[in-house]
């Protein structure tokens, strides 16, 4: 595990809120307004809650009913789906899957989507769709979401561009086919959970940032005093928290922040929207936000060969592929927990 620079957030206490409706206005200055404050609170916690969104409550009320129904179903009936079944990294992810550098099993099950396209896997395999459930309903709902996601995304991208002084459209000339993920999280009942036990170990998320819509109480998130501070639900407000790729090329001025799920002792959804370039993308400091005196950038990680190697280094069955040579690594990548604080001891 490579080391972690010193982190530059400030020891908060809560995380700020951004209404950021002034995001959709026609007038530019409206715009800029509410990037600065985006901008603001990237910089001192790299969590924030999001206002003003304008997505539709219909559209979260269809996709939490339809999680719920999924979930419901027996594990055979789930494994129909499982993830390793499918070409371009997508559906069911069982409990224990998923292996990060904290060696404790996390208490939960998920189901994985991603853009219509193999753009995750497209180094092996040209082509491939989503792996649906044979449910319509569920197909409709999680869809509609991603889409509604996306078109955030897109919206975030521009503000975290007028908040860095960029042209608007820094990010979002690289956004026609990301490979960015919706995961739909159940987290298992466990009453007599206690500060250690484990919902999701402490991480950093690998994309620029992330859309992040919970349903109870149990995300905490690391402050620049390395305190841990919990995150309650605000009603109509997403969370957004900065990534690893962000980090690189904004040159640490926006940290990408470590966070974890904790004493989870009611049944838990939770919906990050991972929000990724398109995969070709190079991700390297941007010219102008670099330091004075600071010499040549070194050679950009691509965009898609990042998520890629951060997942295959995750994943139980891309781990088993590759131990018997049916895929390999790319050329350069990172390890896990190489950027932000997610170095630092989970407790």
């Amino acid at each position: 595990m490579t080391s972690s620079p010193e982190t530059s957030h400030t020891a908060f206490t809560r995380l700020p809120i951004v209404d950021i409706s002034g995001l959709f206005s026609a007038d530019l200055e409206d715009r800029k307004r509410a990037a600065m404050a985006l901008g603001r609170a990237a910089s001192e916690a790299g969590f924030l809650y999001l206002q003003g969104h304008h997505i539709a409550p219909a559209l979260i009320d269809d996709l939490k009913a339809a999680t719920r129904d999924f979930f419901s179903q027996d594990l055979e009936r789930k494994m129909s789906n499982y993830i390793g079944l499918s070409a371009n990294h997508s559906g069911y992810v069982p409990q224990g899957e998923e292996e990060f550098y904290n060696p404790t099993v996390d208490l939960k099950e998920a189901y994985d989507i991603g853009f219509e396209s193999s753009s995750l896997m497209a180094r092996f395999v040209e082509d491939a769709s989503n792996q649906w459930p044979d449910n319509e309903a569920f197909k409709r709902a999680v869809k509609a979401y991603y889409d509604g996601m996306l078109s955030l995304s897109r919206t975030l991208f521009k503000g975290f561009a007028l908040a860095l002084g960029l042209p608007e459209d820094t990010f979002t000339r690289h956004l026609s086919k990301p490979p960015s993920q919706l995961r739909l999280l159940h987290y298992f009942d466990n009453p007599a959970a206690t500060e250690n036990d484990s919902g999701i170990g402490a991480h950093t998320d690998y994309e620029f940032f992330t859309i992040l819509l919970p349903t109870a109480p149990g995300l905490q998130v690391l402050n620049g005093a390395n305190e841990w501070i919990n995150v309650p639900l605000v009603d109509g407000c997403f969370v957004i928290n900065i990534g690893d790729m962000m980090e690189v090329v904004t040159s640490g001025r926006w940290v990408a922040t470590s966070h974890r799920v904790r004493q989870v002792k009611q049944e838990r959804y939770s919906f990050p929207f991972f929000s990724s370039l398109d995969y070709e993308t190079p991700v390297a400091p941007i010219q102008s936000l670099l330091p004075q005196n600071v010499g040549a950038v070194s050679e950009p990680i691509i965009c898609g060969d990042h998520l890629l190697a951060q997942t295959m280094q995750t994943f139980r069955y891309l781990k088993q592929r590759v131990a018997k040579g049916e895929i390999s690594l790319p050329g350069k990548y990172r390890e896990l927990a190489s950027f932000g604080n997610a170095g630092l001891k989970d407790g």
